[in-house]
């Protein structure tokens, strides 16, 4: 009924209704009971392009509960399931979420094949929910490095939401920057080969369109969880001009509060791209 009362444009319509959705709802979390105030705050018109998350913490969240690694990761894919179903209730074009490196294959070999059946059970339960929601999915990394089974199963899956016109999610599997800076080189030398040209100077557009990434913007905000001070190797080229949050939250526990307060911190920044602000650039004109 609130869509139906509503006179402002039809993506503000839709913003309002998350929020009555969220004031409504009569089971919260203690901690959710922040979240119709955060979303007020949020300005639907300011939100980022594209979010990018390094979902870290899941070791350590089974660890103090004297839990097995193994229920972190599914907790982790609780929250992750969370974090989707909200970026896409906000219409954010753009949500990337960083699952496992090529620096993961280090970890033992019953932890990595758990997480690939993991992925697996994923995307065979949610993969229905993704698409109704219009949601695309894309993978970025060595996927043909995966195990087949893993494989097949990403190939229906980014087939079957290709023509979704929604949310685009993009999942960092078997992901590395360098590696991807690197595949990027590699295929930019194998264009200019094939050409019969090796005199064509290299672009940043030209690097930009051989990434992973290719035909999405650059993070607007990056969000790392569980305090850890660094990138991780995670888009390494593309997150240049990303505003960077850090929260000491674990990754399980990260929830859309959670998101919102990322939201609500990265409105509040200005964002100068190697410039001067407002109030600074004023003066220099003077």
């Amino acid at each position: 009924m609130l869509a139906l009362r509503c006179k402002e444009s039809p993506a503000h319509c839709r913003y309002l209704s998350l929020v009555y959705l969220v004031k409504t709802t009569e089971v919260l979390k203690p901690a959710e009971r922040e979240a119709p105030r955060l979303l007020e705050q949020i300005d639907p018109k300011r939100l980022p392009r594209h979010v990018a998350i390094i979902m870290d913490g899941n070791g350590r969240w089974a660890q103090r509960r004297h839990l097995p690694r193994v229920a972190g990761h599914r907790a982790g894919v609780i929250a992750a399931r969370n974090v989707i179903e909200t970026c896409a209730n906000l219409h954010l074009p753009t949500l990337t979420l960083y699952a496992f490196s090529v620096e993961n294959w280090r970890r033992p070999k019953t932890e990595t094949d758990f997480l690939m059946r993991l992925l697996r059970e994923y995307l065979r339960k949610e993969l229905p929910e993704i698409h109704r929601n219009n949601i695309r999915l894309i993978i970025l990394g060595r996927v043909d490095v995966l195990p087949e089974a893993v494989r097949k199963d990403i190939r229906e899956a980014m087939a079957k939401t290709a023509n979704n016109t929604g949310m685009t999610l993009a999942v960092a599997l078997n992901y590395g920057g360098r590696a991807e800076i690197v595949d990027a080189f590699n295929s930019i030398l194998k264009q200019v080969r094939h050409n019969g040209s090796g005199t064509n100077a290299v672009s940043e557009e030209m690097i930009s369109r051989h990434l992973y990434t290719a035909g999405l913007p650059d993070p607007d905000l990056l969000v790392r969880t569980s305090g850890e001070m660094r990138v991780s190797n995670f888009l390494l080229w593309q997150i240049a001009y990303a505003e960077i949050y850090v929260t000491e939250t674990l990754w399980p526990d990260f929830d859309r509060v959670k998101l919102y307060e990322a939201l609500l911190d990265y409105q509040k920044r200005e964002r100068r791209y190697g410039g001067l602000g407002a109030p600074e650039a004023t003066r220099e004109s003077a």
